[in-house]
């Protein structure tokens, strides 16, 4: 059984499996998270199914940013929301638990009790070489 046949979120996009789905086009489908981190916590997810991010296709990717800033400015403006997070896992290491692309809208408010990310610093010169690393990669 292949990989899209298994995947929850192509079950999803199939209708195999029912969402409260929000909205959709052609290339993407935007519903309900069934465990919300606050009310309103929407996903995104290509039609097509690919991995993560990296496995993501370019064609799509301008699409891509138009459906999400239309969903994240209707999430926002129905749960009164003040802002938003916009996240997405790569990985299992990452909290990527299903092995489909998706990003999180995450509605956000003042007294939500989210935590922002710690922060850490790098030893004396450290950025540099972390930098240089990354040009040699690219």
């Amino acid at each position: 059984m292949s990989a899209e046949e298994n995947c929850v979120f192509c079950k999803i996009v199939r209708g195999e499996i029912p969402c409260s789905k929000v909205y959709e086009d052609k290339e993407f489908l935007a519903f309900l998270d069934i465990k919300p981190i606050n009310k309103g916590h929407t996903l995104v997810v290509p039609k097509t199914h690919c991995k993560n991010l990296l496995d993501f296709p370019r064609a799509e990717e301008t699409d891509l940013v138009e459906f999400i800033k239309k969903v994240a400015g209707a999430v926002v403006k129905a749960v009164n929301a003040e802002g938003f997070n916009l996240g997405m896992n790569n990985g299992s290491v990452a909290g990527q638990v299903i092995e489909h692309a998706h990003f999180h809208i995450i509605p956000r408010f003042s007294d939500d009790g989210l935590k922002h990310w710690p922060h850490k610093e790098y030893k004396e010169g450290e950025m540099e070489e972390i930098a240089e690393k990354i040009k040699s990669c690219l």
